[in-house]
């Protein structure tokens, strides 16, 4: 016995039984994997784990600047490039529609690149759009430069949950919250400090908007120290152990059915292409919820059996998510479009509006590092839902009613509503079991959600150009909180899109 290794003395030896094919595959299952001569664990350096969260911590500072800072200065980037309502309307239509084309392509880019290379070109991509927007003179040329940045800003978006579940598996909670609490920092310091930046560099508006790419560029350094490291994963570890013992793990298992299913497409540099961990995220193997699977190691060479592919669109977990997560997303970025817009035309100065944009922002800071942590304690996050929902009803209603008497009250109301985002990002985390089921999730939720959200900033610049006042694009904003907790009940049932697919 293996908790008894020294026999009575009384006892005569035991007699050697016979052992048929299943006890013998059970008892090698039960049996911890033999170490091949040389073979090492690279535990990832503490300094490697520090630099990847100071990694993730600047790209998400850079996530929404890009944004928040063009609707700051709004009114002069109209006036600069001759830009009706609908037109700027469009304009603040391009980050969700830039999301849901170019995060499709996250999960495929990531496995063939690896996640940190594609996170690190984002960075640079950012970069480059919000240095030469400002400067192109012509809104076509605006609208190409936004998109370069937001073509970055998606894959990012796409990624940073990703990257947490795989290097940071036993604290998602945490370092989710982390990460979107420097995100709704980078979103409230952009609508703070673009207009007092602008006047500092001489009321130019190309300026003030041009400067957030310094931001950017600062965040391109840590990840590439990341693209050069060779050290594996957590995850990854745990799927090469499994796959040089037996050659096949157990998906209900400690093993590397949920590891080998993230190691591709989550990793940093060369995550997918490092030894027999990697896996594809969209094959076979990465739906896998029970029965054996390949480790593709170098084992003894038994007959693995896979499980088909998961079907995400037959999961109506993902469907409510991508609902939540669109409009939730709708709110967001009407708000970030307009409500400095609202506010300046309700007789509130300019640089207030920026204040108020950044208060609404700044209320993510410290709820998004306190709503992961407590929906992650909840089995089921409808409630949470519900209370933010709430929280936007009465702040749209406010703002309908008495936009200037209480813009300070309905800018802290809006910005509670607004931590939708780190809610859903959380809910994508806890609703597949595995690391792949949680890339597919992510790129579906967060791609069909943005697409969803496409409309909603044009449709305010029609009816604000068209009814000349606020009243209907409010109340539009209000109507769509009505879906948008009911979605959310949907998505924050307890269960996976494994049960449902």
């Amino acid at each position: 016995m293996p908790h008894d290794e020294t026999p009575a003395p009384t006892q005569a030896p035991p007699q050697p039984q016979p052992l048929n094919r299943s006890s013998a595959g059970s008892a090698a299952a039960r049996l911890p994997a033999p170490r091949l001569p040389g073979a090492v664990d690279a535990a990832p350096a503490p300094w490697l784990l520090r630099l990847i969260a100071v990694g993730l911590v600047l790209a998400a500072l850079n996530l929404r600047p890009a944004i928040t800072s063009l609707g700051a200065l709004l009114e002069e980037v109209r006036e600069g490039l001759h830009m009706s309502g609908s037109v700027a309307g469009l304009l603040t239509s391009v980050p969700p529609l830039c999301f849901a084309v170019f995060g499709v392509m996250a999960p495929r880019l990531a496995r063939r690149f690896g996640a940190g290379t594609v996170v690190c070109a984002g960075m640079a991509a950012i970069a480059a759009g919000l240095a030469i927007r400002p400067y192109i003179g012509s809104t076509a040329g605006f609208l190409a430069a936004s998109a370069l940045a937001l073509m970055g800003i998606a894959v990012s978006n796409i990624l940073m949950p990703v990257i947490v579940k795989r290097w940071f598996p036993d604290r998602v909670g945490t370092m989710t919250g982390l990460y979107s609490m420097a995100l709704a920092l980078g979103t409230a310091l952009a609508a703070a400090v673009t207009v007092p930046l602008t006047g500092a560099l001489g009321g130019n508006w190309q300026s003030g908007l041009a400067v957030w790419a310094v931001l950017a560029a600062v965040a391109v350094l840590p990840w590439i120290v990341l693209v050069r490291d060779r050290t594996p994963a957590p995850g990854q570890r745990e799927a090469t152990r499994s796959g040089r013992g037996s050659g096949t793990a157990s998906a209900s298992g400690a093993g590397s059915g949920a590891a080998s299913g993230s190691a591709s497409a989550s990793g940093s540099g060369s995550a997918d292409r490092s030894g027999p961990a990697s896996a594809s995220v969209s094959g076979p193997s990465s739906a896998s919820v029970s029965g054996p699977v390949s480790a593709s190691g170098s084992g003894s060479g038994s007959a693995s059996a896979e499980a088909p592919a998961l079907r995400i669109t037959r999961s109506r977990t993902a469907w409510g998510l991508a609902c939540f997560f669109g409009l939730q997303a709708t709110a967001a970025y009407i708000t970030m479009g307009w409500m400095p817009q609202i506010f300046r035309d309700a007789g509130v100065p300019a640089g207030t509006a920026g204040v108020l944009l950044a208060v609404t922002m700044a209320m993510g800071v410290p709820l998004a590092f306190v709503i992961p942590r407590v929906a992650g304690r909840l089995r089921q996050q409808g409630p949470i839902v519900v209370v933010l929902g709430l929280c936007g009803l009465i702040g749209y209603t406010g703002l309908y009613l008495a936009p200037a008497a209480g813009a300070w009250a309905w800018a802290l109301l809006l910005g509670v509503a607004n931590c939708a985002f780190p809610l859903a990002l959380t809910m994508i985390g806890m609703r597949s079991r595995t690391g792949a089921g949680v890339v597919r999730l992510s790129a579906f939720a967060q791609s069909t959600g943005y697409l969803l959200s496409i409309p909603g900033p044009l449709l305010v610049g029609v009816l604000y150009q068209h009814s000349g006042g606020w009243g209907l694009p409010i109340a539009l904003m209000a109507g769509l909180m009505i879906p948008q907790m009911v979605a959310g009940v949907l998505a924050g049932r307890d269960r996976t899109i494994e049960d449902e697919c």
